[in-house]
């Protein structure tokens, strides 16, 4: 299976690296002509466009930074989609306009998969991390050989959109997470608590997460790069809003979180790193939220293994009802 791969950002990147190091055939595009010199000269093959990737591969993956940037990508491949090629949408994006350039793909002849990430750039770069695999089984089967390079769980969520649904949702309760726990630090510091320890606390208890389990550490080793930036959050979490009106639910703690979130751009910069967030609290307080013995960067220390499909509960009969 010839497999090309368009975006090779913090992400994309180190995904596209895992079908390379397991000897995937691979074509590579991105705007950046050095991340792809990069990628050639360690054997993959200068991808040239979208069009001329949809052309020769058997399979194109996307992983962009907006719902805009993967609408033009795909208005290029289109012409070149037919039966037998398939587009996997890797970017975290809005579930309508998964299914509005699907239904262009299928009107082609082509198939439509939509597998965005969870777990982070560190799982990202040793091909364990999560997926979310939506569209139809034959599909998502099909892509499934691929899948299982780039990543350690996946799980089919149904249809086309659900995956994209499911994505913003974690990553929104990520950022309430990152939020809560910014609160949770600062405050035992201000009442004396060690910042290690309290640390510990937190990660032996209900409190803990995978968060706290890791951008908790580059917060109080003070380098707070986490690989993920402040507008990539407020894209996710408006997102989210956006489904939650949607739906007609009044969310209550949503609404602050973009507020919140939306004071950490105009302070740091658009750009900014997410987990610099916690520099809010630090202005406010005139406290410094570090600690000795924190690791500056997240290393995945989990072996890398093929990986394997989440398999749901069948329902019950009472549910069924």
């Amino acid at each position: 299976m010839k497999a090309g791969f368009i975006g090779l950002g913090n992400v994309g990147g180190k995904l596209a690296g895992s079908l390379l190091r397991n000897g995937i055939p691979l074509w590579v595009h991105d705007l950046d002509t050095g991340l792809v010199a990069d990628f050639v000269a360690r054997g993959a093959v200068d991808g040239v466009s979208p069009a001329a990737m949809m052309r020769d591969c058997d399979v194109v993956i996307t992983c962009l930074p907006s719902p805009a940037a993967s609408a033009a990508v795909m208005a290029e491949m289109l012409p070149e989609m037919k039966p037998g090629k398939t587009w996997m949408e890797m970017s975290t994006t809005d579930a309508d306009e998964i299914l509005l350039l699907g239904a262009k793909v299928e009107a082609m002849g082509g198939v439509a998969v939509e597998c965005p990430v969870s777990g982070g750039c560190h799982r990202a770069d040793t091909g364990n991390i999560s997926i979310f695999a939506g569209g139809p089984r034959s599909a998502v089967e099909a892509v499934m050989p691929l899948l299982k390079h780039l990543g350690r769980r996946i799980l089919h969520t149904g249809d086309l959109g659900t995956a994209s649904k499911l994505k913003v949702m974690t990553n929104y309760l990520a950022t309430v997470h990152l939020v809560a726990l910014c609160e949770a630090l600062t405050t035992m510091k201000a009442v004396g608590l060690d910042l290690a320890t309290a640390y510990e606390a937190i990660r032996i208890s209900s409190g803990t997460s995978f968060v706290h389990e890791t951008e908790s550490q580059l917060i109080l080793s003070g380098s707070r790069d986490v690989n993920f930036t402040m507008d990539l959050v407020m894209k996710d979490i408006g997102l989210f809003q956006k489904l939650a009106e949607t739906g007609g639910v009044p969310l209550e703690m949503s609404p602050l979180l973009i507020e919140i979130m939306a004071d950490g751009q105009r302070r740091y910069g658009p750009r900014a790193q997410s987990d610099r967030i916690i520099e809010r609290l630090e202005d406010a307080t005139g406290l410094k939220i570090l600690a000795d013995g924190f690791p500056t960067v997240l290393i995945d220390d989990e072996p890398e293994e093929e990986g394997y499909e989440i398999l749901r509960p069948a329902p019950s009969a009472a549910a069924a009802e």
